[in-house]
């Protein structure tokens, strides 16, 4: 083989493998695609994968397939995205809890969250603190006032590292107050005992917190939200108690894992943006409380990148720590 047979080998070798990944978008997708949910059916990881995967999957031509996959509160999920092929067929919905908040947590943690790119948030939703309906306090000023007076007699609810549990940790570390962290798999048995007075408070997304408030099923004391809410008019945020400066919300949408190639990203994106322009979707989030996003890729990215450096910087200085 002379010198320009083997150049010219050379360049054809180099010109397939530049193209491969074009090639491979292209016939993208050609199987169903799985998103993992990293938490039990019924919160606000669920609602958010389920809704996109209604609406997603006819648009790319496929079936997105919805996985609920629990454990260590929304690490082992996360885990399971962090270790799959990067090649667009395997979906994660990240969260603040997943991607922001657990590597702060964790000492040993399987995933790093620079390790997912996201395709775009769907939905932010604040936090409402709810107690038990014959809890003694009427205000959060009571409620901080009891729990100073009664040190270790508050309970609370959450899953392990979820912004459920960071919410009610970090209100009651700027608080001073002694409050026990009871430890549960996902929302669903929270509100079981929280309903049944089992424990006193559970500081939830609102959009699953709303109809037990509602109902009359159990106490709003605030909102982590900067400002109040159009649909619970009456209910002051932490904020403004004077209790503590606390301005939190959750967000949800899809990720995939850094290495996906670029054409699959854009393909996905395309189909995002095309599903949040829904109304149907659009109204199924806001019905729910949730505030819908409209962020640009760069924005996005820049917000999430902003968000894990902000919680943990939160979570140092309140020195929580999850035990492994």
């Amino acid at each position: 083989m002379d010198l320009k047979e083997r150049t010219m080998r050379s360049a054809l070798i180099i010109l397939v493998v530049a193209l491969a990944p074009a090639v491979h978008a292209q016939s993208y997708p050609s199987k169903p695609i799985r998103l993992i949910v990293p938490s039990l059916p019924g919160g606000g990881f669920d609602v958010t994968g389920r809704t996109l995967a209604d609406k997603m999957g006819p648009l790319l031509g496929t079936q997105m397939v919805v996985e609920n996959r629990t454990g260590a509160g929304t690490v082992v999920g996360t885990e399971t995205v962090a270790k799959a092929p990067a090649d667009g067929y395997t979906l994660l919905i990240g969260g603040l809890s997943n991607i922001a908040l657990n590597a702060g947590l964790y000492e040993k943690l399987g995933y790093d969250p620079h390790d997912f790119r996201p395709i775009g948030l769907a939905v932010s939703c604040s936090y409402t603190l709810i107690g038990r309906k014959d809890l003694p306090a009427n205000s959060l000023r009571e409620l901080i006032d009891f729990g100073r007076a009664n040190p270790g007699k508050l309970t609370y609810g959450g899953a392990p590292g979820t912004g459920q549990h960071i919410a009610a940790s970090a209100l009651f570390s700027l608080t001073g107050v002694n409050a026990l962290s009871i430890f549960y798999k996902g929302a669903s048995a929270v509100y079981q005992d929280l309903l049944g007075g089992r424990v006193d408070l559970y500081f939830d997304n609102t959009q699953t917190a709303r109809p037990h408030i509602e109902k009359g099923a159990a106490k709003p004391y605030a909102t982590s939200s900067p400002v109040r809410l159009s649909f619970l008019p009456k209910l002051p945020t932490v904020t403004e108690t004077g209790v503590a400066k606390l301005d939190m919300e959750t967000w949800f949408g899809p990720f995939v894992v850094k290495a996906t190639p670029q054409p699959i990203v854009e393909r996905l994106r395309a189909e995002f943006a095309k599903t949040m322009a829904m109304n149907d979707v659009v109204t199924r989030f806001q019905n729910t409380g949730g505030r819908v996003l409209a962020m640009n890729p760069d924005e996005t990215e820049k917000y999430v990148a902003a968000e894990i450096i902000r919680w943990m910087g939160v979570i140092k200085a309140a020195g929580i720590k999850i035990q492994q």
